[in-house]
């Protein structure tokens, strides 16, 4: 009788078990639906929005540029699955150029920190000084020699002329072709200052400012450093001026 009483005690322990066993399997789906729901889903980056930001800075900084401006940002990888930024902030690392083909990064601060790299072209069309006839290397250039056209300068060199009156009188370091574009640091002024020439020069200081005649060792366009000889012997460093003058400051 003891034997039959504990077989059924163990029967009902079993059962029970069962039950509760169950009831775990039926309802964790219906809990794990419900914690889902109860967790709001994280929006994501409208990449939209980033190529607006970052064709708005890049009409920003270039706005200064003289002549017909253009931005065009290249695509973004639509499969980026980017927190959405509330103030996303464009930028470029220092020395990038702010036109022609270049790099605009976008970040986002908070609520999660990421940062966005996105390719862009700028153009820029607008009157640039050309050659009209073959220019030899140290020929003195002459406005009948020039030609003004109009292009899209960002595909061009940096430096590239813009204005008759930055080249005419000026000689150029290298030989041109008929119809090149004139680049600034391919031209070089005309002398004011001569090897050998007789110069004046102009000393100043704290307090003081001397004169004295000296001989030039080399030549040199205004604006440029040219050593000179004293009767002395010494040698002194200035910078050329119109008429023959070398400063030089201590």
């Amino acid at each position: 009788m003891m034997l039959s009483f504990l077989k059924a005690i163990t029967m009902k322990i079993t059962f029970i078990t069962a039950l509760l066993l169950a009831s775990q399997y039926c309802c964790a789906p219906q809990a794990a639906a419900q914690a889902a729901a109860a967790t709001p889903a994280l929006a994501l980056q409208d990449p939209a929005v980033l190529k607006h930001v970052a064709e708005q800075y890049l009409q920003a900084q270039s706005a200064a540029l003289a002549g017909e401006v253009s931005v065009t940002v290249g695509p973004i990888n639509q499969r980026m699955s980017l927190a959405s930024c509330p103030a996303p902030q464009a930028f470029q690392q220092p020395g990038a150029r702010t036109w022609g083909k270049t790099t605009v990064g976008v970040r986002c601060t908070a609520p999660v920190a990421w940062t966005v790299y996105i390719q862009a072209q700028v153009s820029v069309v607008t009157g640039y000084v050309a050659t009209s006839v073959p220019l030899a290397q140290g020929q003195t250039i002459e406005q009948s020699q020039l030609v003004l056209l109009k292009g899209d300068i960002s595909a061009m060199p940096n430096g590239i002329v813009t204005d008759m009156a930055q080249a005419v009188g000026r000689t150029s370091t290298v030989s041109l072709a008929s119809g090149a574009p004139l680049r600034l640091d391919a031209l070089r002024g005309k002398p004011v200052v001569q090897q050998g020439q007789l110069v004046r020069v102009v000393s100043s200081g704290n307090g003081f400012r001397v004169s004295a005649e000296a001989r030039a060792i080399g030549n040199a366009s205004d604006g440029q450093v040219v050593q000179v000889r004293t009767p002395a012997g010494a040698i002194l460093s200035g910078v050329a001026k119109a008429g023959g003058l070398v400063e030089v400051v201590f």
